[in-house]
């Protein structure tokens, strides 16, 4: 067994992949302020969407005093604000990475193309079928949950935090909603792989072992219930309507864009912005590894982690040998 990167990959970023400093002992700050600073203030997901957060609330958001009575003029405005950002989002990196191939396969993880048929999808392509899943399903459930939110808060059902009386703690929410999805979507998804809803909704998910852009939210409607049910904390932890909008946009589309296939963006040579992780690419692949995300080390701490070397993939292989032999 060996440190060297797995065989059978287009591209392997560096390994082994590290977790969050924040969970590892000694403590070591100037590694954990590095991981902060890495994760929020360069161009990064995580900005990006508190950006489309606060667009989307300041232009594209009912008033709160509009949301008090259930209506379908409000909900439908919504609606096609998260269809139309879904699309974008989904269907921009589609077009720039696989319709155009404007990066060809420069730090593609995958060798091979989407598939264009298969049994195993519904309407017979891989990409139809995740738009159907994402668009029909998806930004279906993802508005409901918007709707319920938005109408608890301004009916006094939910806590409702605002800037003027807690600024510090409006800041710090947004730092500590992807700490809350990390927790969250290991547990969920470790609910998932029990046989029987892996085999009857997230298997649907699993058609997809090589992921594009519009695998990330290609779910069973089932499965779609449950993970957006994270935004459920905000009943207990009282937050903001821009904190709402973010939690939910963060779960939706870094969907999309963890999915890409690609590890990120390049702009003249280099790496210009963090998109799909191989350490959930893995999970696609080798199916029983690498539940979690690295915020919360879930998975170092119950023996499912994957670093994306040979020695790694040689202890899963063993560990299956195992399971297989019970």
């Amino acid at each position: 067994m060996s440190n060297e990167p797995l065989k059978g990959w287009n591209h392997v970023p560096a390994v082994p992949i590290k977790v969050s400093p924040f969970f590892a002992w000694p403590l070591r700050p100037l590694d954990m302020m590095t991981w902060v600073w890495n994760s929020w203030f360069l161009i990064t997901e995580k900005l990006i969407i508190v950006g489309i957060a606060f667009v989307s609330f300041y232009w594209f958001q009912p008033p709160i005093e509009d949301v008090r009575t259930l209506a379908i003029g409000w909900i439908a405005e919504m609606y096609i604000r998260n269809l139309v950002l879904m699309s974008l989002v989904a269907g921009g990196l589609h077009l720039y990475f696989y319709t155009f191939t404007k990066q060809g396969q420069r730090l593609k993880y995958d060798p091979r193309p989407l598939m264009k048929d298969g049994k195993q999808f519904t309407l017979g392509g891989q990409i139809k079928d995740n738009m159907f899943w994402t668009l029909g399903s998806g930004v279906l459930v993802w508005t409901a949950y918007e709707v319920l939110m938005f109408w608890a808060m301004a009916n006094g059902y939910a806590p409702m935090l605002m800037w003027a009386d807690h600024p510090v703690w409006f800041v710090v929410l947004f730092l500590l909603i992807p700490v809350w999805e990390s927790f969250y979507f290991y547990w969920i998804h470790r609910l998932l792989h029990v046989p029987f809803l892996y085999k009857h909704v997230h298997s649907l998910h699993h058609r997809n072992i090589n992921v594009g852009p519009w695998s990330g939210l290609s779910m069973h409607p089932v499965e779609h219930i449950i993970y957006f049910g994270t935004v459920f904390i905000h009943w207990i932890v009282a937050a903001h309507p821009v904190h709402i909008l973010f939690h939910l946009q963060y779960y939706s589309l870094t969907a999309a864009t963890t999915h890409t296939g690609f590890e990120g963006l390049v702009i003249k040579d280099e790496n210009r912005l963090k998109l799909g992780t191989f350490h959930h690419q893995m999970h696609h692949r080798y199916f029983e590894c690498n539940y979690g995300s690295l915020e919360i080390p879930w998975d170092k701490l119950f023996g499912s982690f994957h670093d994306g070397t040979s020695a790694a993939n040689d202890r899963m292989k063993e560990r299956r040998k195992q399971f297989m032999s019970k």
